[in-house]
């Protein structure tokens, strides 16, 4: 099942690539930022649940459609740039086993535990 999450996930960063060549911008905006996102870990440097809140925040894909969305009714090419690359990045991230984060730790997300101990599957 997991192979078949991973690969509904890839499928999707793939869509959002042709949805930025949409967007007139140059490639090298997409990969300029596109790990940007995870500079939101800097909450773990409080607690791991301000890390979690602040990760989970920035990897929703709920937010991104929403921030993309609110773009696209103000014609903001800026805020659909931003929700389109929140929501590769997260798509990018679920594709490489990284989920949204509980609040015990890092390593706990909701696709299962990551890291040294996560059991291979």
């Amino acid at each position: 099942m997991k192979t078949i999450l991973k690969l509904e996930e890839a499928i999707m960063f793939v869509a959002s690539l042709f949805i930025f060549q949409t967007m007139n911008l140059s490639w090298w905006w997409f990969a300029g930022f596109i790990l940007l996102p995870d500079l939101s870990m800097v909450g773990y440097l409080f607690n791991t649940k301000a890390g979690a809140f602040l990760y989970n925040l920035f990897h929703h894909k709920g937010v991104a459609v929403i921030i993309g969305l609110a773009g696209l009714y103000l014609s903001s090419l800026p805020l659909e740039f931003t929700g389109l690359l929140l929501f590769a990045h997260a798509c990018m991230d679920r594709t490489f086993g990284y989920g949204l984060k509980y609040e015990n730790g890092f390593r706990f997300t909701h696709l299962g535990t990551i890291g040294k101990e996560a059991v291979s599957s």
